[in-house]
């Protein structure tokens, strides 16, 4: 029988992003994997974007390009998502850059460890970049030299969570950048199943905040690859470095409760959820319309809410919540997590060509040395190795 390969669905929200849409969908046309379904979604914009959207679906039978009234970015992927017909989904942003085997390496990861999903690292870039960072993803010099799969993928989400957390794990040899779960979906490939019955909230900032703790429930496992398979485009136009209101504040805070909540409903402790309420609160007093009075009721609401939710925790979570969000303690506390719950095993690279993927079934561990030919094709030899502890950077 002839091997069929999956089919990938690529959703892109679209925006007024003419400056620098083609390059994004040249370098999802670059991937070296083929069997694609490109959905770009023009939601509204005013600009050329649409008719780029256009002239791409014409030249190319995997593009379609779909056409709708301005909702935000939320209703743009929930579009996507509705007509997507891949085996699996994943999101790009429209201005941003795809390493030319991001999809067949995530692939890769999610059929050789049987996780849910997959994800890589990300690199920040500015304009001045773009042509030369264009010039690096087609080349894609970099290929991968760990996998570690995480097999409790909400406790890792609320676990490691901050730039200083993962930078002190990583001098202190904990492997924490792999156990770093952000919210963001891009670069990402997901299981199509994952998204069943989930939809971003629209309307919101903070859309992908909000349905992050669902989706990693869900989840039984999660590849991590450990090199950088996309370009996230730093601008000064994009809600990241606009003046934000007191509405962007409080759909953090939102999205902060309701993950605090859903983690404890799951008996995990909701470190990330703490983090994210306590500053996001904190912010929402520094708001330029905090004055306005329906803002000023609503944070008075959002103080309650606090206070009630951390009444939920046990003195000794506090603690350990605090320390994690100070930044302090990471050490000790990340101790204590690793030895209770044990969330990583890891794969281990195996030299030029190859690398070796290490991963519990049962009470057996296999090594599964895969050698990475530049054809793009894999060889896969198993072995088995005697029962060991799990393997946890």
């Amino acid at each position: 029988m002839p091997n069929i390969e999956p089919l990938i669905s690529i959703i892109v929200p679209v925006y007024n992003s003419e400056k620098y849409l083609s390059r994004c969908i040249e370098s999802i046309l670059a991937q070296s994997f083929k069997n694609l379904e490109i959905i770009l979604i023009d939601d509204g914009s005013k600009d050329a974007s649409s008719s780029i959207c256009d002239s791409y679906a014409a030249s190319d039978s995997r593009i379609k390009a779909i056409h709708q009234k301005n909702g935000g970015i939320a209703k743009a992927q929930n579009t996507g998502l509705d007509i997507a017909h891949g085996d699996y989904i994943a999101f790009a942003d429209n201005d941003d850059i795809l390493d030319r085997h991001n999809i067949e390496y995530l692939l890769h990861a999610l059929q050789i460890t049987g996780a849910d999903m997959s994800k890589a690292r990300w690199q920040q870039f500015g304009v001045s970049q773009l042509e030369n960072i264009s010039h690096q993803a087609l080349q894609s010099t970099v290929a991968p030299k760990m996998i570690s799969v995480f097999n409790s993928p909400l406790l890792a989400y609320q676990t490691v969570f901050s730039k200083i957390l993962r930078l002190i794990g990583e001098y202190t040899g904990h492997n924490t950048e792999a156990r770093y779960f952000n919210e963001a979906n891009w670069c990402r490939l997901y299981k199509r199943e994952l998204w069943d019955g989930i939809r971003f909230p629209e309307g919101m900032y903070a859309q992908d905040v909000m349905v992050a703790g669902r989706l990693y429930a869900r989840m039984n496992k999660v590849a991590d690859i450990d090199c950088v398979l996309y370009y996230w485009l730093q601008s000064a136009g994009s809600v990241t470095h606009k003046e934000r209101s007191f509405s962007f504040y409080h759909d953090n805070v939102a999205a902060g409760i309701t993950n605090f909540e859903y983690a404890l409903e799951h008996g995990v402790m909701p470190a990330r959820s703490y983090y994210t309420l306590i500053g996001s609160v904190n912010e929402e007093a520094t708001a330029p319309d905090i004055n306005e009075s329906s803002n000023r009721i609503q944070y008075e609401a959002d103080l309650k809410k606090k206070a009630e939710l951390l009444e939920r925790l046990t003195t000794y979570q506090r603690l350990q919540c605090a320390a994690l969000q100070k930044s302090a303690c990471l050490r000790r506390v990340y101790t204590i997590v690793k030895s209770k719950h044990g969330i990583a095993d890891t794969a281990v690279y195996g030299g030029v060509g190859g690398y070796i993927s290490r991963r519990h079934l049962h009470k057996q561990q296999y090594i599964n040395t895969l050698s990475m030919p530049t054809n793009g094709t894999y060889h896969i030899q198993r072995g088995v190795l005697h029962p060991t502890h799990s393997i946890d950077g």
